[in-house]
C-alpha cells in the first residue's frame, strides 16, 4: 500500500497521532525528478532513522528554479506518487518553496535527513532543526548518481 500524499494540515494531524503513539519522525526531501538508485538508497536509509519517514517533494515551480528550464521531467503529483510507493516512506507532501525550511518549522521532525553531498554542518536548514531540538542526520550512499547527469547521457544517445 502506498503512503498517502497529504497537504500540510492533513500531515500535521497525521503526525500528531503518530507522536501520540510515541513514534519518532524523520524528514527527507528532494526533487526526485527522474528516480534513480541513489534516491532509493537515500530514502530507505532515512526510513531507518526514525519510526515514521515523511518525504517532502519539491513542487514543479521550485524544481524549475533549482534545476533550470526543461525541469522537472515529471509533474509533481506523479513524482509524489512514485515516492509514496517506496518501502519505508510513511507520508509524502509537496512543497512549493526552493527550501524545506517552512515545512521543517511547521512539522518539527525529530530528524532531518540529508544526503551525503552534505555534512551535518553544511545543511542549510540545520539551525532551524536545532532551534526546536531536532537533529540533522546524513544518510544514503556516496553521491555517485545524478538525475542531471542521467538526462545529459540520455540526450547524447
Amino acid at each position: 500500500m502506498n503512503a498517502p500524499v497529504l497537504s500540510d494540515d492533513a500531515l500535521l494531524d497525521a503526525l500528531a497521532m503518530e507522536r501520540k503513539a510515541g513514534k519518532s519522525v524523520a524528514f527527507a526531501n528532494g526533487c526526485f525528478d527522474v528516480l534513480h538508485v541513489g534516491h532509493i538508497r537515500y530514502l530507505q536509509d532515512a526510513a531507518r532513522v526514525a519510526d515514521v519517514l515523511v518525504v517532502g517533494v519539491n513542487g514543479d515551480a521550485s524544481v524549475r528554479q533549482l534545476k533550470g528550464e526543461g525541469r522537472p521531467v515529471m509533474p509533481e503529483n506523479e513524482r509524489a506518487e512514485i515516492i509514496s510507493a517506496i518501502r519505508g516512506v510513511a507520508y509524502v507532501t509537496i512543497f512549493h518553496e526552493e527550501s524545506p525550511s517552512r515545512l521543517l518549522e511547521t512539522l518539527r521532525p525529530d530528524f532531518q535527513c540529508k544526503g551525503t553531498d552534505y555534512t551535518a554542518d553544511s545543511v542549510p536548514e540545520a539551525e532551524i532543526v536545532k532551534s526546536y531540538g531536532g537533529k540533522v542526520v546524513i544518510v544514503g550512499d556516496p553521491k555517485d548518481h545524478s538525475t542531471t547527469e542521467m538526462l545529459r547521457r540520455m540526450n547524447r544517445s
